[in-house]
């Protein structure tokens, strides 16, 4: 389907989230009604539980809604296979989690390269060295994950999720295993990102200082939006 740019880059339409647990179905996200527009920074915060990384995960495909829909770029993500639906995460969005997930056994440079490789871009190695100098680790292009410290970890990690230049841009509390001072160079890093590429960015974080830097903050609490 063509995207109208126009149109809200995010439509959450409804959205609920359910699970089976032991104590029987726990509701975790219960009619979510959400646009978000083309280059929008959107801050969600609540308490521990509301739900807040529950929705990000849907909005990036990485959760199936058990109801309603969930468009970006005019796809309904809820209709896409898992081929299609990685494909697609793939081309159009960018996440960056409060761990890292950086594999192990790759380089720096390899680890950003990874999504260019998985699409079939080209000079995907070239392309990742460039993202890891504008993060400021062209002196780690071939270091190794443990060879990196939490904050190296992160950029690589922003990198990767740049590296794609993606429409949507993901992050899950990618603060919260950093000190404040490096905490705060991976946020401005973040924000650079949504300015210099136009990147949509939906952030959650526990800290309300980071979501005011935020052209909108989004409360959830008990699986609904508050505010």
């Amino acid at each position: 389907m063509p995207y109208d740019t126009t149109d809200p880059l995010l439509s959450l339409r409804d959205v609920e989230l359910s699970l089976d647990g032991n104590a029987g179905r726990i509701d975790i996200l219960k009619g979510i009604n959400l646009d978000v527009s083309v280059g929008d920074t959107v801050g969600l915060i609540g308490p521990s539980g509301s739900g807040k990384s529950s929705l990000l995960m849907l909005m990036g495909g990485l959760e199936r809604a058990t109801g309603g829909q969930v468009i970006v770029r005019g796809q309904d993500l809820t209709h896409l296979g898992e081929d299609a639906l990685a494909r697609f995460r793939g081309q159009y969005m960018g996440i960056v989690f409060q761990s890292f997930h950086l594999i192990p056994t790759m380089t720096a440079q390899e680890n950003v390269a990874l999504p260019l490789e998985l699409a079939g871009k080209e000079a995907a190695l070239d392309r990742a060295q460039a993202e890891l100098e504008v993060v400021g680790l062209a002196d780690r292009v071939g270091h190794y994950p443990a060879q990196l410290s939490g904050g190296e970890q992160q950029r690589v990690a922003l990198a990767r999720a740049a590296v794609v230049r993606p429409a949507l841009l993901l992050a899950d509390e990618p603060t919260g295993n950093l000190d404040g001072a490096t905490g705060a160079r991976i946020m401005d890093l973040l924000f650079d990102l949504n300015d210099r590429y136009g990147a949509t960015l939906v952030l959650v974080t526990h800290d309300p200082g980071l979501a005011k830097r935020c052209g909108r903050v989004i409360g959830l609490n008990d699986g609904m939006i508050a505010s």
